[in-house]
């Protein structure tokens, strides 16, 4: 640019320099006849005035295009990351410490070598709880500041649930860990579960303590993961295996055969058996050759019995069953202990309109018929003999194949001694009177004086 073209050029005004504001002198106050400085308290608590941006535009625009595409995690971290520091190196290795207490899900361990505790997760005890002071191999992961523990795992426990190891239908091996409000507390693939009580098995379970520590196939029958939810059913799988082996079961079932069953549920009337997807009732009077009152006197629910399979019923699916015909029977020799004439005791057991049983021995009862109760009429059998009394009979017939004894009271009853007649001499008869002469005459006829 040539000297003339600078001259007529527009001379720019050079920038005025800042000047800085005069320092203020602190005020002073008279407080009590003295100068005092100003206090600063509003300043310190609201600030000294709005602060400007150090960062021009240019430096700003490059910090957003260098900071643009990258997520949360890459700006400021894994959070987990922040609150898991690992271990320094030289706590690395496996360390031995002792349970010390068990709380929920877990289990703290007490680590040597410092005053922090550690904590391990439930579910790297698979044979179940620890007892307080058991001796446990542990591995230090890091250390959580929440809390101030150690984070701690076993080698080859599971240490992460894999949620997509299950899905409802599949049927899988769950190890009972607890038993709980409702149920069990099950353990599958490294994931807390859950069994309804109802779903244990196919009839009620008074105590599911028994199947703590168990491993049960099962069905799954409800998957959560984000509820952290898995619901699971044995007695659902039960079902399926009882109904594939019922039809089977038919068709080998016979009468006379001996079976095996589960007793599952007592009535009044007799007990039911499971023969293993076909139910059979043993009626009470095939219970035992004794009379039974109440079935629970012979067996109970859960008992296993050896059964004969007495009648079949295939258009009604029904079985009847007997347990006595396993034991011998007191009348298979009945011939030999009771004949007719001989003079037993036995006890009145029940009293009918027709007689009374009395009961020989065990399983053997005879009748007294009511005609052979006394050697008078009776009327009622209750006015002869009563329920409980020890009475002595005699045995009148025995007959093994309707198993009847019949019985005589009045027979057994000792004969009174007969006494021999005296003969009375006869008196001589006194001699009659003569009669009386008549003195009057005989007054009769028709004639006529």
């Amino acid at each position: 640019m040539s000297e003339a073209e600078k001259s007529e050029a527009p001379q720019t005004p050079p920038e005025p320099q800042r000047q800085k504001p005069p320092r203020e002198k602190p005020q002073r106050y008279a407080v009590g006849g003295s100068q005092q400085p100003r206090s600063l308290e509003h300043e310190q608590t609201y600030g000294f005035g709005k602060k400007i941006d150090a960062f021009d535009d240019d430096l700003e625009k490059q910090l957003q295009e260098a900071m643009a595409g990258l997520s949360d995690k890459e700006l400021y971290g894994d959070p987990a990351e922040h609150e898991r520091q690992r271990a320094k190196p030289g706590e690395e290795g496996p360390k031995k410490g002792k349970v010390f207490r068990i709380h929920g899900p877990d289990v703290f361990i007490d680590v040597p070598g410092g005053r922090t505790q550690g904590v391990l997760p439930m579910l790297q005890f698979p044979d179940g709880p620890p007892e307080i002071g058991t001796e446990v191999e542990v591995h230090i992961e890091g250390f959580d500041h929440a809390n101030g523990v150690l984070l701690l795992s076993r080698k080859g426990a599971a240490v992460q649930a894999d949620w997509g190891s299950v899905a409802v239908g599949m049927i899988v091996e769950a190890r009972v860990a607890e038993v709980n409000k409702g149920g069990l507390a099950v353990e599958i693939n490294g994931i807390r579960g859950f069994m309804p009580i109802s779903q244990i098995d196919l009839y009620r379970v008074e105590d599911a303590s028994q199947f703590v520590n168990q491993k049960l196939l099962c069905i799954v029958t409800e998957v959560d993961p984000s509820e952290r939810n898995l619901v699971v059913s044995r007695r659902s799988l039960l079902e399926k295996e009882r109904e594939e082996n019922r039809e089977k079961l038919w068709e080998e079932l016979n009468e006379g055969q001996v079976r095996e069953g589960i007793v599952r549920s007592i009535r009044e009337f007799g007990a039911f058996v499971d023969l293993g997807g076909v139910d059979g009732l043993i009626h009470v009077s095939e219970l035992s050759w004794q009379r039974v009152k109440d079935p629970s006197e012979v067996v109970q629910p859960g008992q296993k019995v050896k059964v004969v399979v007495l009648k079949l019923d295939r258009e009604h699916r029904k079985v009847g069953l007997g347990l006595k015909q396993l034991t011998a029977s007191p009348w298979d020799d009945i011939t030999e202990k009771y004949h007719t004439g001989q003079v037993i005791t036995g006890k009145v057991t029940r009293l009918m309109d027709f007689g009374a049983f009395v009961e020989l021995e065990p399983a053997v009862e005879g009748l007294i018929h009511i005609s052979e109760l006394s050697p008078q009429r009776v009327r009622r059998v209750i006015d002869v003999v009563k329920a409980g009394q020890d009475v002595q009979v005699m045995v009148m017939n025995v007959d093994p194949a309707q198993r009847r004894i019949s019985l005589s009271l009045k027979a057994a009853l000792p004969k009174e001694p007969e006494h021999e007649a005296v003969e009375e001499p006869e008196e001589e008869e006194a001699p009659a009177a003569p009669p009386r002469p008549r003195t009057t005459p005989l007054r009769g006829g028709i004639g006529q004086k």
